[in-house]
């Protein structure tokens, strides 16, 4: 299956979750915000959304400055 991540066409394992996207990614899951197919995905949700072909999911880190 391939789905867009941030941009980058990526060949993901059939039945992959939020959640396991984030872990393969190394990505925290707090301090980020993800939306897939641009709809924002509630952290309660990473666990049990499934990315499915074709999906585009973005991945957005906060950062603080000043």
């Amino acid at each position: 299956m391939k789905a867009t991540i941030n941009g980058e066409m990526r060949e993901l394992p059939d039945g992959i979750t939020l959640a396991g996207l984030l872990e393969d990614l190394g990505a925290p899951r707090s301090g980020i915000a993800v939306a897939r197919n641009q709809q924002v995905v509630r952290r309660a949700e990473f666990d049990t959304q499934q990315i499915a072909d074709g999906d585009t999911i973005e991945i957005i880190k906060a950062v603080a400055g000043g």
